[in-house]
């Protein structure tokens, strides 16, 4: 994926979290910076759990692990982010309308994007 690839995968993800902040509960983000970078932040965070542990604990996973992995994930970006406050059960909503929406719009795992050009 190049630059420009990247840069509208995260404004879609941005959106995606404004979205999710006006439909859940529990989940506030600030504006369009602040869920900009909450996007970066989750992308991250999600990036080195998945390094770390490999797929069975993210939601590429595609299991109950993954789903929590993912609202850990969001609960604790909140504390890097400013603007943006979720309660748990906040977390745990927003990573299953993410999950839903990901149904959609799937974005595949930074590693199997690697993999896949490596072939």
């Amino acid at each position: 994926m190049n630059f420009l690839g990247h840069v509208v995968r995260f404004v879609v993800a941005a959106i995606v979290l404004m979205i999710v902040g006006f439909i859940v509960p529990q989940f506030q983000v600030g504006g369009f910076w602040s869920a900009l970078f909450l996007a970066l932040v989750i992308a991250v965070l999600g990036w080195i759990i998945e390094g770390i542990f490999g797929k069975k604990v993210t939601p590429f996973g595609r299991g109950i692990v993954g789903f929590l992995t993912s609202a850990a994930v969001i609960w604790i970006a909140q504390f890097i982010v400013s603007g943006v406050r979720v309660s748990i059960l906040g977390a745990l909503l927003a990573a299953l309308v993410i999950g839903i929406i990901d149904l959609f719009i799937p974005i595949s795992s930074p590693f199997t994007a690697g993999k896949k050009r490596a072939d």
